[in-house]
């Protein structure tokens, strides 16, 4: 049962927290919805609830407006530059900026819209082809930071990752460990920011990404089964 799940997950967080000395508060728990209908929403909300993580613009806009008041709906997935204005339009968050041009293009779309977009810079911490996310040593990392700074409707709230695929848990360990390495690092350089995020860690992973600093934890195999299973 889905309570069952949440529950077993709170208590593996807080024993996570404690082992890295940290307070259970300083984590949160984003359920990762992608992939199921709305009433699977609402029934993880009646739980108690309330920050989700969705990955396609389109999918999400089919069933916002089944979902209840007071939840908060983050965009986790990659974003398309032809999606920009209605991604700032319905999500609360945009967690995966990986490029100059698409900060600048939500920057445009929050004008326009005269709203205030929080945005996470996607790092890309691995060599698989499918991720995306800025180099970390990147110029175009350090022009984003310098321009975010600026930037009107836009408010860099931190730095995610999505760790290498391996059966190694200390491969998840060091990435986990160098991603909030880097936040320490950009947090000097850039003072004017508020780097205080640090999305990182999933069902298989939020463990070690807990021991090693992370803010944010993105569960959704753990917590709502596959996608299509109702239990």
């Amino acid at each position: 049962m889905f309570e069952e799940r949440l529950s077993l997950i709170e208590d593996r967080i807080m024993v996570a927290s404690r082992r890295a000395q940290r307070e259970r508060s300083e984590v949160r728990l984003m359920a990762v919805s992608k992939g199921h209908p709305a009433s699977v929403i609402r029934e993880a909300a009646a739980t108690g609830l309330r920050l989700f993580g969705e990955n396609r613009v389109q999918e999400f806009d089919t069933k916002r407006a089944e979902l209840p008041e007071g939840i908060e709906v983050h965009l986790i997935g990659h974003l398309q530059s032809n999606k920009v204005a209605k991604a700032a339009a319905i999500f609360s968050e945009i967690d995966t900026v990986d490029s100059l041009r698409l900060l600048e293009r939500l920057s445009v779309a929050a004008s326009h819209a005269h709203q205030r977009i929080p945005v996470l810079f996607e790092i890309k911490l691995s060599n698989e082809a499918a991720k995306t996310g800025f180099a970390p040593a990147s110029v175009e990392l350090q022009q984003a930071f310098e321009y975010a700074v600026d930037l009107e409707g836009i408010e860099v709230r931190g730095l995610m990752t999505v760790a290498p695929f391996d059966a190694n848990p200390e491969t998840a360990r060091a990435c986990f460990r160098r991603l909030h390495a880097l936040r320490d690092e950009f947090t000097r350089l850039h003072a004017r920011l508020n780097l205080q995020e640090l999305s990182m860690g999933m069902s298989g992973d939020y463990e070690i990404a807990i021991e090693e600093g992370s803010t944010l934890v993105r569960i959704g195999t753990a917590l709502f089964g596959s996608r299509g299973a109702r239990t």
